[in-house]
């Protein structure tokens, strides 16, 4: 008898978001806006098999599934989905659910299809420190939130353009204003900001602690992506980064800082490995 592992769960959710971009990219071809509830629910869908997916994974390396870079992908990709089911139907953002079916099927899609990012699990990283394992969950939520602002920098870019060049057909009729964009990306960089001075915080006792630098890297990589949004933020505040130049600078750092979790990956201890059996 066949039974679904985590990865099986993963691929199933991996499935949705790519569906939804499909029924997204169709509607929009054909100067329509897609169904927001069949949309919403194709999301919501690849969220509840996503998280049963992690959920297994959690359960067989013991802890949050953050140990690969296979598994800190999937983990973005689950927070800005679940940033967007809180927000998305609030702000009435029918695009931002394209979009962000876009990018969550490109993270699961991309971590699925290499093998070698999950070649090994490390089981038990957070060594039953529960304040460790906060810490590294938080980072990564705060990656998700910087993922949904890039989108929304994103579709800024695209608005600015269709104004400029007076293009109001077929996506661009769908877009936010202006102005709308320019507010949900501000409270979006103040909350992942926020979330990621929390998260480092709470780690900075223990770093302070740990005697060894098998964790430097990691650190240096966190703070650097810490303080470029935090310096971001603050010439936001000051009227000094806005509009497009804003948007470009949310979209840029966003790709950076995913490149990042390749050196946080490589900064794991290989204490508590083990290898990664058949991966369907």
């Amino acid at each position: 008898m066949f039974a679904f592992t985590d990865r099986t769960w993963l691929w199933f959710a991996a499935a949705a978001y790519l569906a939804g971009f499909i029924l997204g990219t169709v509607a929009l071809l054909r100067d329509r806006r897609a169904s927001n509830g069949l949309m919403y629910g194709l999301i919501a869908a690849g969220f509840v098999v996503q998280t049963i997916g992690l959920y297994l994974r959690g359960l067989a390396v013991k802890g949050c599934p953050l140990g690969n870079a296979f598994e800190m992908f999937q983990f973005t990709a689950w927070s800005a989905i679940s940033l967007y089911l809180m927000i998305g139907a609030v702000f009435r953002l029918s695009l931002l659910g394209y979009f962000t079916a876009m990018l969550t099927a490109a993270l699961t899609l991309i971590s699925l299809a290499i093998p070698a990012w999950d070649a090994t699990r490390r089981v038990g990283i957070f060594g039953g420190n529960a304040w460790i394992e906060f810490h590294a969950a938080l980072a990564l939520f705060s990656y998700g939130v910087f993922g949904l602002l890039a989108l929304t920098s994103v579709m800024f870019l695209l608005r600015n353009y269709s104004l400029k060049h007076k293009h109001l057909s077929g996506m661009f009729a769908f877009l936010p204003s202006i102005r709308d964009l320019d507010h949900i990306s501000l409270r979006l960089l103040t909350a992942g900001v926020g979330l990621m001075t929390t998260s480092l915080a709470v780690g900075a006792v223990w770093f302070a602690r740990e005697s060894s630098g098998d964790h430097t890297l990691k650190l240096i990589a966190t703070v650097i992506v810490w303080f470029a949004y935090a310096l971001t933020l603050g010439l936001r505040l000051g009227g000094r980064l806005v509009a497009q130049r804003l948007a470009w600078v949310c979209t840029v750092l966003f790709a950076l800082a995913l490149l990042s979790l390749g050196a946080v990956d490589s900064d794991r201890s290989p204490d508590g490995q083990v290898s990664q059996t058949r991966q369907p």
